[in-house]
């Protein structure tokens, strides 16, 4: 790709973008053998392809749909990303395609630490669970503070958190057929919001934040994490959110 003309993104290595003297772009992202091609060159992209070809085989499926247990929808002005099909997998490995569907993805008011005790289960089990939610959490983001909260208890998992895991399955159930929106507006304004809890964790004190980045009315990036500090107060805990 850098023989192409190609740059390498520094923040994702996979992604390599190329901007012609006409005021086009190309975007090319590789994942193993799995590449998906955009952009608004429609001159250049038949010419990438041709020369994709020539270095090694590749097989040109179209327009993208699925890549990757990614859904995608798409029309003239409208992309549409979900993972309806992966969550619907999930609930049927878990035996939970059947189960009662819930409101919301973590049990309103409850704290969870590390001194719950109770029963353990399986380790490795609830580690390879919540990492398929990680996973899912790429097109999911409204149960990105829940998948957060389950996945700091990887190391010595109980009964109460496994129950927590259950129950963000069977929300999910409730919205799997929910994804990113993305839609052609007429700006391209950047918005971010942000929030923290104070003193969140009643392990250690530590605070959670987290946060979203809108470029153009489209949401781009979110995260929901638990930080290394104790903030003092909740006006430092929204300070900290917000640098």
């Amino acid at each position: 790709m850098l023989k192409y003309g190609f740059k390498q993104s520094q923040t994702d290595h996979t992604l390599f973008v190329k901007h012609s003297l006409r005021g086009k772009t190309i975007a090319l992202i590789v994942y193993v053998d799995d590449i998906v091609l955009t952009g608004d060159d429609s001159e250049e992209i038949p010419l990438l392809k041709k020369y994709l070809a020539s270095e090694f085989e590749i097989k040109d499926l179209g327009s993208l749909k699925y890549c990757l247990r990614i859904e995608v929808a798409h029309s003239k002005d409208v992309i549409f990303i979900s993972q309806k099909k992966y969550v619907l997998d999930l609930l049927k490995e878990t035996g939970m395609l059947g189960c009662k569907v819930c409101d919301t993805s973590l049990e309103p008011n409850q704290k969870l630490g590390d001194d719950e005790g109770g029963v353990a289960v399986d380790s490795g089990s609830y580690q390879r669970l919540v990492g398929k939610l990680i996973y899912l959490s790429h097109s999911c983001l409204d149960i990105a503070i829940a998948v957060s909260v389950v996945s700091q208890f990887m190391h010595a998992p109980h009964q109460i958190y496994f129950k927590a895991v259950l129950r963000i399955l069977r929300y999910l159930k409730s919205t799997s057929s929910k994804g990113l929106y993305f839609s052609k507006y007429d700006h391209l304004r950047v918005e971010a919001y942000t929030d923290a809890d104070w003193a969140g964790s009643v392990t250690d004190r530590r605070l959670t934040l987290g946060y979203c980045t809108f470029v153009g009315g489209n949401l781009v990036t979110w995260r929901s994490e638990k930080q290394n500090v104790v903030a003092n107060s909740s006006a430092e805990a929204k300070f900290r959110a917000i640098a």
